[in-house]
């Protein structure tokens, strides 16, 4: 069956050449496009897509209010499109916000090395995304479905987003995954080490803006981001958050209750001691690795440095990176923990790390700000 979607972008080239990338995979059906953000959530009702893919700047409505506009009535996935501006980092951050669950740059070249590769990565990100909503469709049953909170309340807040995701789409326990069962081990850290990348700017929204001010270690995060963007974000999550927030620089000493966020475009290193740790950002342009920044390059040198005193998060995302990094860092005695299938966008980043027996537990989003501070506490 062929995941149906609905392409919008005033650009009537973009929908058009976006039409014919789309309809050259058999998975992919566009069942119709759309100019404007009205013309949109008119479609959207009508149509009823499995995915949307939506341009940000438009006439008539923008995509940000056609995302709110959207999920007011339904829970389908928008996968957003961006130019890679400051102005465009802000109002993709917005279109997050409202609800919109991932994003690309408009210029299909800045997602990959070659045009083939990034014409492969555009399809597969819209049907990992349109299998998310595939994936919480409620069965058909005679049993009425339970009460859900109001679809808007889907595009309110990432924590909102979050508990709605655990309130309604888990269907088998997973041991331990609530915090109320919680109980700290009482190991030591000296490092959180966060790892993410589709779905990713929501979940550490969530996370990072529950933790309090007096959070006492520090916490490096790697997002799969272009560098357009990692700055824009660091300033968004420390405007929000009550612990500071910034885009990593070279040569920053890691200090408790800061978090540094990896530039895009670059890796980001732990080097020096665990008494003294700092990080270096560095250019890499070996074929080997495909991101940039990379969660296994982060993870595998925080491993180096802090041996066994890492607490490692494996968030939302597609691919296995990160999984590579926590392996060293379990050889070394790190805890790691990895995002559970129900709560991720995109399960396959955490999927790769629990699947390959690495993760000590997996957490539902909703659940690891509160679990991380008990755990962290007790060091």
């Amino acid at each position: 069956m062929s995941i149906r979607v609905l392409v919008v972008d005033d650009s009537s080239f973009f929908r058009r050449r976006l039409t014919e990338i789309l309809a050259a995979d058999p998975e992919l059906l566009v069942i119709g496009t759309a100019n404007n953000g009205k013309e949109a959530v008119e479609k959207a009702a009508e149509l009823k897509p499995d995915v949307i893919t939506m341009d940000v700047e438009m006439p008539v409505m923008d995509g940000i209010q056609a995302v709110r506009e959207i999920l007011k009535t339904q829970r389908v996935p928008i996968l957003m499109f961006s130019s890679l501006t400051h102005a465009g980092a802000k109002a993709t951050l917005d279109a997050l916000d409202a609800g919109a669950v991932d994003f690309l740059p408009k210029k299909f070249e800045d997602i990959a090395r070659d045009k083939g590769e990034a014409i492969e990565v555009l399809r597969q990100r819209v049907k990992a995304v349109a299998r998310r909503r595939l994936f919480v469709r409620p069965a058909t049953t005679a049993t009425p479905p339970p009460v859900r909170p109001a679809p808007s309340a889907l595009a309110r807040t990432p924590l909102a987003r979050a508990e709605l995701l655990r309130s309604t789409e888990r269907t088998e326990p997973v041991e331990a995954v609530s915090s109320a069962n919680f109980r700290p081990s009482g190991k030591q850290y000296k490092l959180v080490a966060i790892g993410t990348s589709t779905g990713g700017p929501v979940a550490l929204q969530t996370i990072i803006t529950a933790l309090p001010a007096n959070f006492p270690l520090p916490i490096v995060l790697v997002q799969h981001m272009p560098a357009a963007f990692t700055g824009a974000f660091a300033s968004r999550l420390n405007s929000l958050a009550k612990i500071e927030v910034k885009e990593a620089a070279d040569g920053d000493i890691l200090r408790p209750g800061v978090a540094y966020l990896a530039p895009g475009g670059k890796q980001m290193l732990v080097e020096g001691s665990d008494s003294q740790a700092k990080l270096r950002i560095k250019d890499d342009d070996s074929p080997r690795i495909t991101f940039k920044p990379s969660v296994d390059i982060t993870f595998g040198t925080a491993a180096k440095v802090f041996s066994d005193k890492v607490l490692a998060i494996v968030l939302t995302g597609m691919g296995s990176d990160g999984r590579d990094g926590c392996r060293l860092l379990k050889q070394f005695g790190s805890k790691i923990w990895s995002q559970d299938e129900a709560s991720c966008v995109v399960y396959g980043m955490p999927q790769a790390v629990t699947s390959a027996g690495l993760a000590d537990a997996e957490v539902n989003l909703a659940d690891v700000a509160s679990r991380l501070v008990a755990e962290v506490g007790h060091g």
